[in-house]
């Protein structure tokens, strides 16, 4: 075997196992679109049918109809854009600040910063924030649900090492032209690193959207809960467990995401290979 043939059965090989991996992410969210177009008779029908004879939409009026969807996704929608704005906004300024100046305590800071990753914060913290959420009267607010979220470690790793990999001759430069620190950031640095943000941007608002356990604890309101919650919530009011309309809320909740990713999925691609600019 030449060792161009052998070349192109890797590459067939490769290209098959990972059409077999997509079909297997790709196949649950077919079978939800599937049963969520599907009356009753049909989702429990034997043999089973994978496509539907007829779309059944009334699924989705019912979920929207037992569970106030709207008031939810808007929620939701809040929520995770102000912890996602909240976070690049944070996780920027702050690797800036690690990569780029020189201060004392900053190799120990980052260090103890870096240590926090290794904590289960959901699980050591929420008692002690409920309690200073609650002593701020911030309880069913926007506030509970968003403000304790919006500076993230990971964010803040992830962007220090980034700016690090950018040569320093680019801010030397701008400093012989007058450029402050502030404007270097701003007009340089940041457009350098769109592909980081925009595939930051989509790591946290995928986390920020999925959140399920501070948000159902923090908002005692149902006006004030978000999808997630809406999802369950929609559980327990089918009682005879109408998987139609189930999976109709289950793909409302999940489609901003997917939405978000197909529309900044280059700069995720850029972003996880990308190794920035070598002097």
């Amino acid at each position: 075997m030449t060792k161009t043939n052998k070349k192109r059965l890797n590459v067939l090989f490769s290209e098959i196992v990972l059409i077999i991996m997509a079909l297997i992410f790709v196949l649950p969210i077919i079978l939800a679109i599937t049963m969520s177009l599907q009356p009753p008779e049909s989702v429990y029908s034997f043999p089973p049918k994978f496509f539907p004879t007829e779309f059944h939409w009334q699924n989705y009026v019912q979920a929207f109809k037992n569970v106030p969807f709207a008031r939810l996704l808007l929620n939701s929608f809040i929520v995770a854009i102000l912890i996602t704005a909240g976070k690049i906004f944070t996780g920027t300024l702050a690797g800036y600040a690690f990569s780029n100046f020189f201060f004392k305590g900053k190799n120990f800071a980052f260090a103890f910063l870096f240590a926090t990753l290794f904590l289960p914060a959901e699980t050591l913290m929420i008692v002690p924030l409920f309690s200073l959420m609650h002593q701020f009267g911030w309880i069913n607010t926007y506030y509970a649900l968003t403000i304790p979220f919006m500076a993230s470690a990971t964010n803040v790793f992830l962007l220090r090492q980034h700016f690090m990999t950018i040569p320093k001759s680019l801010e030397d430069a701008a400093r012989i032209d007058g450029a402050s620190p502030m404007k270097y950031f701003l007009k340089i640095l940041l457009p350098l690193s769109k592909p980081i943000i925009g595939g930051a941007t989509i790591i946290n608002f995928v986390y920020a959207w999925n959140m399920y356990l501070w948000p159902l604890i923090a908002s005692m309101d149902d006006n004030m809960k978000t999808v997630q919650i809406g999802v369950k919530m929609l559980q327990s009011a089918e009682n005879t467990q109408n998987w139609g309309v189930i999976m109709a809320g289950t793909l409302v909740a999940v489609l901003p995401t997917l939405i978000l990713f197909f529309a900044l999925q280059d700069l995720f691609v850029k972003s996880l290979v990308r190794s920035g600019i070598k002097e």
